[in-house]
């Protein structure tokens, strides 16, 4: 028997004498055979292909069967691939179809292939995001609509992820219509599909439109109606919408719409919220809401605060319609005491005491 370290580092390679194109291949196994390329360890296909190593264990040893890859020495009886192996123990006999497959130890990937964890790790792999398009474009999108449809409403992954870049919304409403179809098959639509019926069959699904990864690649499509854009956004907090109208990700027709439905909603939102945003991004945001008054509770409430940033103070008193009670509080603080340039700005403000206009002077 081969030493099971020597088995680990089988390389499958596609079997030149064959002509694939007579095989009956799933788009399943077509796709794993389109990674292969004769140099990759099998070991370090699950990041190539984002399949998880039973799942590729088993289309490689149908892939062996079926004569498209080159037969590998194996022994009768190969220990389990997924098992530690037990000296004091025989290893388990394989399943008479995977025969010919040498044990692969799928779990274990080079440093370097293993997919890092970052911000946005709750999505796909740069990786597989390529190979979900590569089996779109390749296997599936010359298939006519409506087999794409027959396939969408009963696929399993990864073809039911590379279905999510189909341009068609019917493709799309089948795929959301599967059962097996996810927040991450949820992410792919919101972020690669470019028309709004799709986008607007994705949102019906209020599990899928309240997502955060959903919320996210959907202001950067620009293919997002600005109507469902209000419709999701015109309950968010204000702050929320600052960042979506400020966003250089974001298409510049969903900015205009965050910064129209943001106003808005400073007029009759809560003060607390209102609070937030100008103390959270440092008076910036008022920029924004030129001629936009505050109510009693909002200006109290900021009263209430003790200033210390000179970027805020500054940008209050460029603020037309900061209240007088806000300004005459920004001219008590200690930072306003200490910086004569700050006092200034604050005196030659319309709502100031008449006292500190005359100081100012």
């Amino acid at each position: 028997m081969k030493d099971s370290g020597a088995m680990t580092e089988w390389t499958p390679k596609p079997n030149p004498a064959v002509d694939l194109r007579t095989l009956a291949l799933s788009p399943e196994e077509g796709f794993v055979l389109s990674r292969l390329d004769g140099t990759t360890p099998a070991r370090n296909l699950p990041a190539l292909t984002g399949l998880p190593p039973e799942r590729l264990r088993v289309i490689l040893s149908r892939l062996v069967t079926q004569g498209a890859l080159l037969p590998t020495p194996a022994p009768a009886s190969p220990p389990s691939a997924f098992e530690p192996q037990r000296a004091a123990s025989p290893a388990p006999e394989a399943p008479a179809e995977e025969t010919a497959l040498p044990v692969l130890d799928l779990t274990q990937q080079d440093e370097d292939a293993a997919p890092e964890e970052g911000p946005g790790a709750e999505d796909e792999p740069e990786a597989a995001l390529g190979n979900y398009r590569q089996l779109f474009e390749v296997r599936l999108h010359p298939l006519p609509e409506d087999q794409r449809v027959a396939h969408a409403h009963a696929a399993e992954d990864p073809v039911l992820s590379a279905l999510c870049f189909d341009p068609v919304p019917a493709v799309i409403k089948a795929v959301l219509e599967n059962a097996r179809t996810g927040l991450p098959h949820a992410r792919l639509v919101a972020r690669y599909h470019r028309n709004p019926v799709g986008l607007e069959a994705l949102c019906a699904r209020a599990a899928f439109a309240a997502d955060t990864g959903v919320r996210r690649w959907l202001v950067r499509n620009p293919q997002l109606p600005a109507s469902l854009f209000r419709r999701l956004w015109s309950a968010r907090r204000l702050m929320e919408l600052h960042k979506v109208g400020n966003d250089r990700d974001v298409p510049e027709s969903t900015r205009r719409s965050a910064r129209e439905l943001l106003r808005q909603r400073f007029a009759s939102g809560p003060a607390e919220e209102k609070v937030e945003l100008i103390l959270n991004t440092e008076g910036r945001a008022l920029a924004a809401l030129i001629g936009l008054p505050v109510d009693g509770k909002t200006a109290s409430l900021l009263c209430g605060r003790t200033y210390r940033s000179p970027m805020l103070i500054q940008n209050i008193a460029r603020w037309s319609a900061a209240p007088p009670a806000l300004i005459a509080h920004l001219l008590k603080q200690e930072a306003v005491r200490r910086q004569p340039q700050l006092r200034m700005l604050l005196a030659r403000h319309p709502n100031a005491p008449a006292e500190a206009r005359r100081g100012g002077g």
